[in-house]
C-alpha cells in the first residue's frame, strides 16, 4: 500500500478538533466529528490491507489481529497504566468504582456497552470519565472481529458482490441511525450498528482505489475539507448523532481520501510537515486528552480555566509525541520490532488485558476505596441522588403509569386532594412536602417525569421520542380532573425549561449537560418563550387551582462532592457552601415577574415564595450549605433538609387558595 502523507494530514484534522471540543473549546462545539472522520479513515486503510492480502493470497487472521494488537496495545496500555495512580489519589469512592468498571470494560473491548448503560455522551458526569473516550476503540474492534472474516468469506462471490452487499449493509446501519437517534440516542450514538456504515464508506474507498488512482480534483477535495470544517463549527450536542448529518463530514472525507492526492493543493496541505506530525501522533493524542482533561477537573474545586485546559491539550500533544516514538514505534512491525514472535505478541496482549481487568474487578469489589476519605467526607458522599424518591418518578428508561396507587398518599377525613406534580425536583422534596400536606389534612398525588416541563401539550427539543413527557402530563391531569383534584403544585426547573441553558453560578460552579428548550406541540404562536409559558400557565389555572413553586435556586457544583473534596484535598471542616445571590436573580427575575402578574391577575394563582429559604438579601448570598444541614444532594436537587424548609411554604400556598 502506498503511502499517503495527506491520509496522516487528515488524522491531524479528525484528532485537534475532539481534542478542542473535550477541552470545553465553544468555537469547537462539533469537534466530536472527528471520531467518525477517524472512522473512514480506518474502514480505508484495513479494507485496503484486507483486499490486497485476500488478492495476493497471503490472508491470515492471526496476523490481521497481530498487526491491530501492535498499533492498539502498547500506547492504550501505558496510558492506562498512567491514570490508575491518579484515579486512586483524586477520584471520590462513586467515581473511582466506575473508573474501575472502566477498566474492566476497556480490557474486554466493550466500553462503549458500559457508558451506553451509564449515560450520554454529552450529559452531565461525562466529562469526568477519564477513559470515556475508549468508546471509539471499543467500535473499531468489535467492527475488526466481524469485517476481515465476513470480506474473506465473501470474495468468492466476486468484487462487484461484495461491495453491493457490503453496500446494503451501510444502508440499513445509516437507516438504523437515522431511527436510532429519535428513540434511543444513548445506544445509538455509543453501539456499533449505528457507526458500521461510517467505516463501511472507508471500504468503498478502499474498493474504489485498489491498484488505481483517480485525478486529483482540487474542487472536489477542497469540498471535502469545508464539508468536515461547516460540521466542526456548526454541529453542536444538539446534532442527532449519529445521523444523516453524519453524512456531511463523512462524505467529506471520502471527497479527500478519493480526489485529494499527491499533487493537488488539498494534499500539500495536509501533508505540511506539522500537520502530518501531528497525524502521526493522532492515536496517542487521542489516547492522552481525555485523562488529562477529566482528572483537571476531578481535581480542582470549580471548573477548571480556559487556560488550564489549553494547556492541558498541547500537553496531551507533547506526551502524545513521548508515546509514538518510545511506546508505539518499539512495539510495530519490522526488523526493530521489540516483539519478534506472533505468539510473543498474543501472550503479552493478554497479560496486559487480563492485568488491567484485575485492577478494575479489585477496584469495583472494594466499591470505590471509600476508606482514602476521612469519615466525615464520606459522611457527606452519602448525600446523592440515591436518596430521590422513586416510587412516583418516571423517565424515558422507565414507562409512565397514571394512576398508580403507591402515588396517592391519603388521610382521613381529608379536606381536599394536592396533585404534586413535575421534574425530578418533585422526586426530590415529595417525602417532605407529601407529609406536611398529609399533617395540613390534604390527599396527595404525586407525579414526576425526569426532564419534564409540567405544562400539558409541551416537550423538549432534544429529548429523544422516548421522552414522553406531553404523553404523561396529559393523563395525570386528565386522571385529576377524573378524581375531583382542586389544586396543582407545579414544582420544576422552570428557568432551564425558559432559557434552555444549564446554570454556571458565576464563581466556577458550571453545569453540563445538553440544552433544555421546549416546544408547544400544539403549533400556536406565541411571542418567545415566556409567553408561551404564560400562556400555559392561564389555561392550567382555568382547570384547577394553581401553586407555583418559585424556582429552587441552582447550585452549579455537586455541593456534596465540592464540600468532600474541599475536606480531602485541603483538610478543611468547613461544611458550609452558597453562591452569589445575583446569579439566581439574573437567572430568575423575568419568570418570577411572570409568576406575579399571574399571582396578581387571578384568585386561583398563588405563589409559594420558596427561594427566600435559602437566599439572603442582606448578604447577596444563596445557602448550598450550613454548618448543620446539607441543603442539596446534587447542583439543583434538594437534599430532606433542603426539602424539609421549603415545605411549610408549600402547605401555606395551598391553604391561601379558595375552594375551586
Amino acid at each position: 500500500m502506498i503511502y499517503r502523507p495527506e491520509i496522516d494530514g487528515l488524522r491531524a484534522v479528525a484528532v485537534l478538533p475532539v481534542i478542542l471540543f473535550h477541552a470545553g473549546i465553544g468555537l469547537f462545539e462539533g469537534g466530536f466529528v472527528g471520531v467518525d472522520v477517524f472512522f473512514v479513515i480506518s474502514g480505508y486503510l484495513i479494507t485496503s490491507i484486507l483486499i490486497e492480502d485476500i488478492v495476493r493470497g497471503r490472508f491470515s487472521l492471526l496476523r490481521f489481529y497481530e498487526r491491530r494488537a501492535r498499533r492498539i496495545l502498547p500506547a492504550l496500555f501505558f496510558v492506562v497504566a498512567c491514570t490508575i495512580p491518579f484515579a486512586i489519589l483524586w477520584m471520590l469512592p462513586t467515581q473511582l468504582r466506575d473508573y474501575a468498571q472502566s477498566l474492566m470494560a476497556v480490557s474486554l473491548f466493550s466500553s462503549n456497552f458500559l457508558f451506553w448503560m451509564e449515560s450520554g455522551y454529552f450529559e452531565a458526569g461525562a466529562d469526568l470519565k477519564p477513559l470515556l473516550h475508549t468508546w471509539s476503540l471499543a467500535i473499531e474492534e468489535q467492527f475488526y472481529v466481524i469485517f476481515p472474516v465476513l470480506l474473506f468469506a465473501l470474495w468468492k462471490l466476486g468484487r462487484r458482490a461484495v461491495i453491493w452487499i457490503l453496500a446494503m449493509i451501510a444502508v440499513v446501519s445509516l437507516g438504523l441511525a437515522e431511527w436510532g437517534w429519535r428513540d434511543h440516542p444513548a445506544a445509538n450514538f455509543f453501539l456499533a450498528p449505528g457507526r458500521v456504515w461510517e467505516l463501511l464508506a472507508g471500504s468503498f474507498c478502499a474498493f474504489a482505489l485498489h491498484r488505481r488512482t483517480l485525478p486529483g480534483n482540487d474542487v472536489a477535495a477542497a469540498l471535502g475539507l469545508l464539508a468536515i470544517g461547516v460540521a466542526v463549527f456548526l454541529f453542536d450536542d444538539t446534532t442527532p448523532f449519529p445521523s444523516l448529518y453524519t453524512l456531511l463530514p463523512v462524505i467529506g472525507v471520502l471527497l479527500i481520501i478519493l480526489f485529494g492526492q499527491q499533487g493537488t493543493r488539498v494534499a500539500a496541505l495536509l501533508s505540511m510537515k506539522p500537520i502530518v506530525g501531528i497525524g502521526l501522533i493522532s492515536y496517542s493524542a487521542y489516547l492522552w486528552h481525555q485523562p488529562m482533561f477529566a482528572f483537571a477537573r476531578i481535581r480542582s474545586l470549580t471548573e477548571p480555566s480556559l487556560a488550564l485546559m489549553l494547556g492541558l491539550a498541547v500537553l496531551s500533544l507533547i506526551l502524545a509525541a513521548f508515546s509514538w516514538r518510545f511506546v508505539e514505534q518499539p512495539f510495530r512491525a519490522g526488523p526493530k520490532t521489540r516483539l519478534k514472535t506472533q505468539s510473543g505478541v498474543f501472550a503479552i496482549s493478554i497479560a496486559g488485558l487480563v492485568l488491567i481487568a484485575g485492577i478494575g474487578a479489585w477496584g469495583h469489589i472494594n466499591k470505590g476505596l471509600p476508606d482514602r476519605f476521612p469519615a466525615h467526607a464520606r459522611a457527606v458522599l452519602t448525600m446523592n441522588t440515591d436518596q430521590i424518591a422513586r416510587t412516583c418518578h418516571f423517565d424515558e428508561r422507565l414507562p409512565w403509569v397514571v394512576p398508580k396507587p403507591a402515588c396517592f398518599h391519603t388521610v382521613p377525613n381529608a379536606t381536599d386532594t394536592v396533585l404534586l406534580l413535575g421534574d425530578s425536583h418533585v422526586a426530590a422534596i415529595s417525602n417532605p412536602v407529601v407529609a406536611a400536606l398529609n399533617a395540613s389534612g390534604r390527599n396527595v398525588y404525586v407525579g414526576s417525569y425526569g426532564g419534564c416541563i409540567p405544562l400539558p401539550e409541551m416537550e423538549r427539543v432534544h429529548k429523544s421520542t422516548a421522552h414522553k413527557c406531553a404523553e404523561f402530563v396529559g393523563a395525570i391531569l386528565t386522571y385529576a380532573e377524573e378524581i375531583g383534584i382542586d389544586t396543582l403544585v407545579l414544582v420544576a426547573r422552570f428557568p432551564a425549561y425558559l432559557h434552555g441553558t444549564r446554570f454556571s453560578n458565576g464563581e466556577g460552579g458550571v453545569e453540563h449537560g445538553i440544552r433544555m428548550d421546549v416546544r408547544d406541540l400544539t403549533g400556536a404562536s406565541h411571542e418567545g418563550q415566556l409567553d408561551l409559558l404564560r400562556s400555559k400557565l392561564e389555561d392550567l389555572a382555568a382547570r384547577f387551582n394553581l401553586v407555583l413553586v418559585e424556582p429552587i435556586p441552582e447550585a452549579g457544583w455537586s455541593v456534596p462532592e465540592l464540600i468532600a473534596k474541599r475536606m480531602y484535598f485541603e483538610g478543611s471542616d468547613d461544611q458550609s457552601l452558597s453562591t452569589p445571590y445575583a446569579a439566581y436573580a439574573a437567572r430568575t427575575n423575568a419568570l418570577l415577574s411572570m409568576f406575579s402578574a399571574l399571582d396578581a391577575g387571578s384568585e386561583n394563582i398563588t405563589i409559594a415564595p420558596v427561594h427566600t429559604r435559602f437566599c439572603n438579601f442582606l448578604t447577596s448570598r444563596c445557602t448550598n450549605a450550613d454548618g448543620k444541614n446539607i441543603l442539596y444532594l446534587d447542583d439543583d436537587h434538594l437534599s430532606p433538609a433542603g426539602a424539609a424548609l421549603i415545605a411549610p411554604d408549600i402547605v401555606d400556598a395551598v391553604a391561601s387558595l379558595p375552594s375551586h
